[in-house]
């Protein structure tokens, strides 16, 4: 099944992955900076956004959907960039397909296993009752009790959208829920993608910590590796900062 994007530029193509829980829409102020230089395409991936819903929900559906996307949009031959879930997928797909990747970027992952833990999160979301809520404000005022970060609870109600028949979430709870701890997986690989690749990453995340960087290269040879003064969404935190190292490194 088609996957929903979105579109912009011209040039070499550039793919955004977006994380758990995002959608092509997180990064539409990014894709537009990059569209001076490349033809961006933001997939929004399976159970996300607008694109389909599925009850399979995997890291190797979600590379063999990038696969597919790449097939009917562009000649093959992409860069991609991919943060957190996204980081995961763009990684797995480079070491599947090294020739048709000219340059990696990923943001705050490693290819390794993580504890996932979104208790929190689905606790928040299932508690707004999308029968009687009548306004965003009453869904934020239901996920602040379980959440307190202001930041997070806009980025989680992005998900929330309404239509003739009321309010429902764009992302597919139920499927993401039920495979939540395939979402912290990292399959060991023999392949080794030798291209460019840029490691950026958050100081204040803890998703990548420099031990892990023995593990990077041994599977991404050529990797850099560069540091924000940020957290998970380093992208959001320190949009300049995040921008001048991508583009200098996809330039």
């Amino acid at each position: 099944m088609d996957l929903f994007f979105r579109e912009y530029g011209a040039g070499d193509p550039l793919i955004i992955l977006h994380g758990l829980m995002g959608s092509s829409d997180n990064w539409a102020t990014h894709a537009k900076a990059f569209a001076e230089h490349f033809h961006v395409l933001i997939p929004d991936q399976r159970n996300h956004g607008q694109s389909f819903h599925s009850e399979e929900f995997n890291y190797d559906l979600l590379a063999n959907d990038l696969a597919d996307f790449i097939n009917q949009h562009t000649n093959g031959l992409v860069s991609l960039l991919g943060h957190s879930m996204g980081g995961k997928v763009v990684m797995k797909y480079a070491l599947q397909n090294p020739n048709g990747v000219k340059k990696l970027v990923v943001a705050d992952m490693a290819p390794k296993n993580y504890k996932v833990d979104y208790d929190l999160i689905f606790s928040a979301l299932n508690a707004v009752d999308l029968n009687t809520i009548k306004s965003r404000s009453e869904a934020e005022k239901v996920v602040s009790g379980y959440i307190q970060e202001f930041g997070m609870r806009q980025f989680l109600l992005k998900n929330l959208t309404r239509t003739d028949s009321g309010y429902h979430w764009k992302a597919n709870l139920g499927s993401i829920q039920s495979n939540i701890q395939q979402m912290g997986l990292w399959d060991s690989s023999d392949n080794q993608y030798d291209g460019p690749a840029l490691f950026i990453s958050g100081n204040k995340s803890g998703y990548v910590k420099e031990s892990d960087h023995s593990a990077v290269t041994a599977l991404f040879p050529q990797a850099q590796f560069q540091t924000l003064n940020a957290g998970h969404w380093l992208h959001a935190e320190k949009p300049n900062e995040f921008m001048s190292y991508v583009q200098s490194f996809l330039k």
